[in-house]
């Protein structure tokens, strides 16, 4: 045989190991893919899992929120009950033209009863100091902005206020204030009036 086709007999042979090589590479590959598919999907199918229960948890804890709150509602109004049973005695009583000093000694007991119940839920009077102010009135028995009358209590539960006190407070009277200036003021209307 000569050089030339001692050459192509093992080109071809190279050739035909190449392709088998090749081909077990490929086939390989195709296995690690159909491998790899089969973990996505498994991973892909518990992640869908997970996300599920978690949505599932999420709408449990949503109705347990609810139903706690509906419990504790209907405690708090089944408590309230008694308080409105005794004003409308309180009403019956007027309309029938019970003595007005027992009606009053009623309307009493059930504001008791309810100040209880307040109390009960944490519910405690704030004192006049936190409070808003919607009238100034003029005063000569208060020192200025001393509060001088009340008209809504104000309440707070824990540290958290639920409404201010609603008052009046003193102001200096008009004639105060121009004792105290001197007079200066009454000067100085009585240019503006000129």
């Amino acid at each position: 045989m000569s050089d030339a086709a001692e050459h192509a007999e093992t080109g071809a042979e190279a050739e035909r190991s190449g392709q088998g090589s090749a081909g077990g590479d490929l086939d390989s590959l195709r296995a690690q893919i159909g491998e790899k598919e089969k973990e996505i999907a498994e991973l892909k199918d518990k992640y869908l899992r997970t996300l599920a229960e978690s949505e599932n948890a999420r709408k449990r804890i949503r109705q347990q929120s609810e139903e706690s709150v509906r419990i504790q509602r209907e405690s708090i109004l089944r408590d309230l009950l008694p308080i409105i049973d005794n004003l409308e005695r309180a009403l019956a009583a007027a309309r029938d033209g019970t003595d007005p000093k027992t009606i009053l000694d009623g309307v009493q007991m059930t504001v008791r009863a309810l100040l209880d119940f307040l109390r009960a839920q944490g519910v405690t009077p704030l004192a006049s100091v936190r409070h808003e102010a919607v009238d100034h009135v003029e005063s000569n028995a208060h020192p200025p902005n001393t509060v001088v009358d009340e008209f809504h209590r104000g309440y707070q539960i824990g540290e958290r206020i639920l409404r201010p006190a609603r008052v009046s407070v003193a102001k200096e009277s008009a004639s105060d204030s121009s004792r105290r200036n001197g007079g200066e003021n009454d000067d100085a209307s009585d240019i503006e009036k000129n």
